[in-house]
């Protein structure tokens, strides 16, 4: 691999020069230009604001417009390039946004917020930049900005990928994109998508996780979204460490655009534009294909010796009417891989499977919703979003039993099997009413009812066994009730206060919590920002569990069905002094208690549930009770920089601690205490010619070992799968992580069409980093030491091609 990463980097330098070329002496012909357009409402109410001005700053003479009754505006005529854009009305703080990309191909389309000022002035012209969608969100909040974060070095075009370089956000496992949030199980993070709550949006997903090898989410179709770690507000629920909270945008209403893109990790189309001109009414669409055959006929490892298969969709359809707004949305993904070892002649460990077995999987999950919104006055609107979700997992195991003298297949024998389809009915309706310019009232009303058909069964403890032992034998539902209620408060320009109450039941069991939240912003000067936040928040556990038997018991007798929430305090303190107008310092420390956490009744036990949930397989408890605790603590801080005059970078790192408490009665380090994590990313872009641009990104990630416990060998061989000694549970460490990520490539601006080419070299040193300490029955039965170390991922080029072109007059 190390021959092929050489040369083939060389090979596709050459091309990629060659292709610049190419295209510089395309593109140098006639004046290209684009239209920007967009909305302007106010930010609590959001009824359209008519009579903004909105201006192109960079340009000279200076162009311009103002917004009609509906809040519409457009521009016409702007050239190709990065420009700086900024709004102001009378009685509202202005907004500006630099460095916005227009390109040939499509039409810039802005949606812009602005705020009333509590202070009344002829004209407030002090321009924002908000870091936040969420109108209550005041603390540990991020906006996920997709024009930004695309340009993140080794992320993929992966949502999850690109979060981990957040501050307080680790990620450090190549063969997944779990979101670890200050030390922080992934399965504690909330995934909401057009104000739903949703399952896990990634292909090979497996149930109680959060995270997988690919996302199902596609970067094209995304608008800016929030991305909390801590502190959330009231109107989330269901989640002890984070929240991730998407909006779809809405397609073009006045041109057909297109999208094609080939790559390695798979070949997508996507599509937008009018229903209907004279409505506004729009479409958007986005397909995809997996593509990793190429890296097989090439040699480069991705982790697995099979070849993974999925497919994804997206779409949106958007038809406003009037004082509301109807939308239908969906997404949809297929994957399935067939993880085989009983071919190999030799002992091949598999990042992705089992070593010991023959492993068939396949994964299927689809969301479909409508959402409504109405302004009811200049004051108040409310929204009511109603969607349908699937989300099922098929597994077959087959034992692989060998003469280890000669490595010789000797027999087979099926060992496991589980089929899991999980949908659910989701609900979400609220209503906003800004009070005045100082007082915003919102609230509202989830609903999640969970419908399961759960099979499971296994005869592989011990291998010898030849009766089928059942784990789940289930079909039933339960219902997830949710209220909340937020008020924001703004005595003065320089103090906001948001308060919150957040209430939920699950209705199987009767488990129920009350929680409230509260928020402070205080400007204590232009260069001074102190930001202040507490929560509590409160979580269900994995619904398998729920309704999950012992092996020997009746499946009438779920032994964990009345297991209570995972509950949780957060304190949250920051810092923020802005540098200049395109950077600033953020420094943010944290305390977050839990408690009420399940643990094992058994005695001695270390096992706690914050310990699950970022594996390829699934957890089954012994009896559980609501009497663990753990604590996480920690500092963490972000130096930013947009971009601007050509280049950006940011660093971040966070130092913590994060512990956890079994029946045993000891503070243990959690699986996800790595006690820091640094990322350092960069970006440069510089015109070729006047409709090119040469783009240059890196990314350095450094965080601590992971963490493992001693194996009992003795109780291991007898059990069939790994037992390890509570005693040294987390005690032992691996070595640190380090990875450095290059992204180098083009984009081309001929009339209609911008193209754009690109070499993603994920882990250019090709750094050999220990994934983890696993244990291997089959040296097991040779009577070796039962477990070895698995690496990560290595030197991974990914290569894409993308075009973009419109079609229809531009206005």
């Amino acid at each position: 691999m190390r021959y092929l990463g050489s040369s083939m980097f060389s090979s596709m330098g050459k091309n990629i020069t060659f292709i610049v070329l190419l295209f510089l002496s395309i593109t140098a012909s006639a004046q290209r230009s684009q239209t920007l357009k967009g909305r302007v409402v106010e930010k609590e109410s959001k009824s359209p604001l008519s009579g903004v001005t909105i201006i192109i700053t960079d340009l000279s003479p200076v162009k311009g417009t103002a917004t009609d009754s509906n809040g519409y505006f457009s521009i016409t005529e702007v050239p190709v390039g990065k420009h700086n854009i900024a709004a102001s009305y009378t009685g509202y703080t202005g907004f500006n946004a630099a460095d916005v990309e227009v390109s040939s191909a499509k039409e810039v389309v802005m949606a812009i917020e602005m705020e009333e000022a509590s202070v009344k002035m002829s004209e407030v012209t002090i321009a924002t930049r908000r870091d936040h969608i969420n109108d209550m969100a005041l603390v540990s909040t991020k906006t996920f900005d997709v024009r930004e974060t695309e340009r993140y070095a080794g992320s993929r075009s992966d949502p999850a990928r690109m979060a981990s370089n957040f501050a307080g956000v680790q990620g450090g496992n190549d063969s997944r994109n779990d979101i670890v949030i200050r030390g922080n199980s992934p399965q504690g993070v909330l995934w909401r998508l057009e104000g739903v709550d949703i399952p896990n949006p990634n292909h090979f997903a497996i149930p109680g996780t959060s995270g997988g090898p690919v996302s199902m989410l596609n970067s094209k179709t995304l608008a800016n979204s929030d991305f909390f770690t801590g502190a959330f507000p009231g109107e989330y629920g269901n989640a002890i460490a984070g929240v991730f909270d998407l909006k779809l945008r809405n397609g073009n209403n006045n041109r057909y655009e297109f999208t094609g893109q080939l790559g390695f990790l798979g070949t997508e189309l996507a599509a937008e534009g009018p229903l209907s001109r004279k409505s506004g009414s729009s479409f958007l669409f986005t397909y995809r294909y997996s593509t990793l055959q190429l890296f097989e006929g090439l040699n480069i490892k991705i982790g697995t010796s099979s070849v993974p298969k999925y497919q994804d969709a997206t779409f949106k359809l958007n038809f406003p009417m009037g004082k509301g707004n109807l939308s239908f949305f969906g997404i949809g993904g297929l994957s399935s891989i067939d993880l085989i070892v009983s071919t190999l002649t030799k002992p091949e460990p598999e990042l992705y499977g089992e070593s010991d077995r023959d492993q068939y999987f396949k994964s299927n999950m689809g969301i479909l919703g409508a959402e409504y919104k109405y302004t009811i006055n200049t004051r108040t609107y409310t929204q009511i979003t109603v969607a349908q979700t699937e989300a099922d997992v098929f597994t077959h195991h087959e034992k692989v039993f060998r003469d280890y003298a000669t490595f010789r297949l000797d027999s087979m024998k099926s060992v496991l099997g589980y089929t899991f389809k999980n949908s659910s009915t989701l609900t979400h309706w609220f209503m906003n009413k800004k009070l005045s310019a100082k007082q915003t009232l919102k609230f509202g009303l989830v609903n999640n009812y969970y419908h399961m058909n759960l099979t499971d069964s296994s005869r592989q403890y011990p291998t010898s066994r030849q009766d089928w032992q059942h784990r789940s034998d289930f079909i039933g539902g339960t219902d997830l009730v949710q209220a909340y209620v937020q008020y924001k408060f703004k005595p003065s320009e320089h103090i906001t206060i948001n308060g919150g109450l957040h209430g939920q039941y699950l209705t199987h069991n009767g488990s129920k919590s009350l929680e409230p939240r509260i928020g402070m912003k205080w400007t204590v000067s232009e260069t001074n920002i102190i930001t202040a936040g507490y929560g509590l928040h409160s979580q269900m556990q994995p619904l398998y569990q729920y309704f999950a038997h012992l092996p020997q018991n009746p499946a009438s007798v779920m032994h964990n069905y009345d297991i209570d929430f995972t509950r949780s305090h957060h304190f949250v303190v920051a810092y923020e002094r802005p540098l200049s107008k395109v950077m600033k310092l953020r420094l943010e420390g944290y305390y977050q208690y839990l408690f009420n956490v399940p643990i094992e009744v058994r005695t001695g036990s270390s096992y706690s549930a914050l310990n699950q949930g970022s594996s390829f397989s699934r957890d089954y408890p012994g009896v559980l009770q609501n009497k663990g605790v753990g604590y996480n603590y920690g500092i963490e801080g972000t130096i930013e920089k947009r971009m601007a005059r050509g280049y950006y970078f940011m660093l971040t790192g966070s130092v913590f601690d994060s512990k956890a408490k079994g029946n045993d009665d000891i503070f243990r380090n959690t699986d996800f205490n790595t006690k820091y994590a640094v990322n350092l990313l960069a970006g440069y872009e510089h015109k070729l010619g006047k409709y090119s641009t040469f783009i240059a990104g890196g990314k350095i990630t450094m965080i601590g070992g992971k963490l493992y416990s001693l194996v009992d060998t003795a109780a291991s061989n007898a059990y069939g799968d790994v037992v390890i000694y509570d005693s040294t549970r987390n005690s032992k460490l691996l070595p640190a992580y380090f990875r450095a990520d290059l992204k180098i490539g083009a984009k081309f601006n001929s009339k209609r069409v911008t193209h754009e080419i690109a070499l993603d070299l994920v882990n250019v040193f090709n750094t050999k980093n220990v994934l983890s300490q696993t244990y291997s029955p089959d040296l097991a039965a040779q009577g070796q030491e039962p477990y070895y170390k698995q690496y990560q991922l290595g030197f991974l080029p990914i290569f894409y091609y993308r075009i973009d072109f419109g079609t229809g007059k531009k206005k």
